[in-house]
């Protein structure tokens, strides 16, 4: 059994708790924009659609060099939460949470977005009609028909949440043991000389987690749609 360096270990462990962070806080403002998308007409929708898509097409670089204006210590919110609440977000690991939550928040949306719009809307008439309140309905009858999309969106993020680099070298930097997850890891490794094999192993370190990710999301999903089918 071939077991981790200090190194990989520590990196593997900060990737986790970004990625874990990452999903965590941003589940519910998903939840809340998917079903703002799914379910309301209203001027400028296609503007807030495609704010929540731009880091899908943007450089991350230039995601990471936002969030440094928006959240620096001297940036627009940044120099407010670091007054008001003695609280920095640059440079740490939660900046890197919240770079890796930017980055995959619109792959959790989009999942999310599209279990809403196959849910039958006559199931939650159904529900009122019966004298339930709207948040009765939502955590009885539509929370559960849309749990398969949460999941898989919540574990892909999970998963680009682990592969993010751009965004956060930009607004965490590369600091081992406080900001250094497994992409930065790999990019110090490979610029060392004879680091060709710690680069490898980082590599199918990151192939693993990431496959492992996707392929319980799969599992989990499938048996969530066919427990709802029984």
């Amino acid at each position: 059994m071939v077991s981790l360096t200090p190194m990989e270990l520590e990196a593997l462990q900060l990737s986790l708790r970004v990625a874990f962070f990452a999903v965590t806080v941003s589940l519910p403002l998903g939840i809340a924009v998917a079903w703002i998308l799914a379910r309301y007409s209203f001027p400028g929708k296609p503007i807030l659609d495609g704010i929540i898509h731009l880091p899908l097409v943007l450089p991350p670089v230039v995601v990471g060099y936002l969030l440094l204006i928006l959240l620096g210590r001297e940036g627009f919110l940044g120099q407010w939460l670091y007054r008001l609440f003695d609280i920095t977000l640059a440079f740490t690991w939660q900046g890197a949470a919240v770079a890796a939550a930017v980055m995959a928040f619109p792959l959790m949306v989009r999942s999310i977005r599209l279990a809403l719009e196959l849910v039958d809307r006559n199931l939650e008439a159904a529900a009122f009609t019966l004298g339930a309140g709207y948040w009765n309905v939502f955590f009885t009858v539509t929370l559960p028909l849309i749990a398969p999309g949460i999941l898989a969106g919540s574990l892909l993020a999970f998963a680009r949440s682990l592969g993010e680099f751009g965004a956060t070298i930009t607004f965490a930097a590369n600091i081992p043991g406080i900001t250094q997850t497994i992409p930065l890891a790999l990019y110090s490794v490979i610029q060392t000389p004879e680091g060709e094999l710690a680069a490898l192993r980082l590599a199918i370190l990151s192939v693993a987690l990431s496959f492992a990710a996707l392929a319980i999301s799969e599992i989990l999903a499938r048996r969530l749609r066919t427990r709802m089918v029984g």
